[in-house]
């Protein structure tokens, strides 16, 4: 079925982001001030138009079909560019009503949300931040689909892969800023049978180790450089929570491996016993990732210089890159 652009609705094409961004057609109406069955009829007329069902009734919201999803972003990005050529915004934090979305593990965030939520009182008392649980190493697609404005984390494979691409010419769509840089140490209960001794690459492999994964895949960057040494630990239990992992290891006798700074926000530093990794692993540094078409926004940049200001009171004398 041909889509004739000349005569599409642009109306028709708002309520479509607003109710992919809802995944609710009554908080949609709601936010465009429409009755539902104004949304319905519109998402009807915009289905007939493009010959897709675009979203489907699920449970107490809405599914959007494998079309919608990769329309969306475009729709999205269009009707931004196109409010901004018409009505420029400039965000003022003291008026401001905005709500942003997080994404970042429970060691982000228990370095930065408390900072974050000073500056809005005294910056901007209307704004409001979501934070969701960050589930992979690599989030380029929660941004682009707008399920998160910023994820914020240890992504190198993503920064790699950006590099790489910048350096081929090709289109790059994500930005990054760097907050911080964190060291990992190997955790233990105090009592613990190796707490007392020297670790080394042996008994740090024979020992039974837990995994915090965000994903769920039994593997890490720390197994990666045991694998470069052609070494393997053995791992009997995977979570997706730091916090969760220090209250398993500090009953048990399984080894994890933690955030240095995250260990006293644990509640539990007297009960742990920490060591230095016996073996070299990367330089963890704590990224914002955002997509590329935020980068100008008002909004968006009053967040990011928020969280960088947060980031380096919290971890003075790191080194950072220069705000974007």
């Amino acid at each position: 079925m041909s889509t004739n652009f000349r005569t599409l609705d642009l109306n028709l094409l708002r309520v479509f982001d607003e109710v992919m961004a809802e995944r609710s057609l009554t908080r949609a109406a709601r936010n465009l001030s429409l009755t539902q069955p104004a949304v319905s009829n519109a998402l009807r007329r915009l289905r007939e138009t493009l010959g897709d069902e675009l979203v489907r009734r699920q449970g107490h919201g809405i599914e959007p079909t494998a079309r919608a999803l990769v329309l969306w972003p475009s729709v999205r990005e269009a009707l931004r560019q196109l409010q901004s050529a018409i009505v420029p915004t400039t965000f003022e934090p003291s008026e401001a009503k905005s709500t942003f979305v997080l994404a970042m593990a429970d060691a982000t965030a228990a370095e930065l949300i408390g900072g974050l939520s000073e500056q809005m009182e005294k910056q901007a008392p209307g704004v409001s931040v979501r934070v969701v649980p960050l589930t992979t190493r690599d989030p380029r697609k929660l941004l682009q689909e707008g399920m998160a404005d910023i994820a914020l984390g240890y992504f190198p494979a993503v920064l790699t892969d950006l590099t790489a691409r910048a350096q081929s010419d090709q289109v790059v769509s994500f930005e990054h800023q760097r907050l911080y840089a964190g060291e990992y140490v190997c955790v233990m209960r105090r009592d613990h049978p190796l707490a007392k001794q020297a670790m080394t690459l042996d008994s740090y492999c024979s020992a039974k180790h837990l995994l915090v994964s965000f994903s769920g895949r039994p593997y890490g960057f720390v197994d990666e450089s045991l694998a470069s040494l052609g070494r393997k630990r053995r791992i009997v239990l995977t979570v997706n929570q730091f916090f969760t992992a220090g209250r398993v290891v500090v009953n048990s006798d399984l080894l994890t491996v933690l955030p240095r700074h995250f260990v006293p926000t644990t509640g539990l530093s007297d009960a742990f016993q920490l060591h230095d990794l016996p073996f070299e692993v990367p330089p963890v540094h704590v990224e914002a990732l955002w997509y590329s078409r935020m980068h100008h926004d008002s909004a968006h940049r009053w967040l990011r210089a928020t969280l960088l200001g947060v980031a380096q009171q919290a971890f003075a004398g790191v080194p950072l890159n220069p705000a974007s």
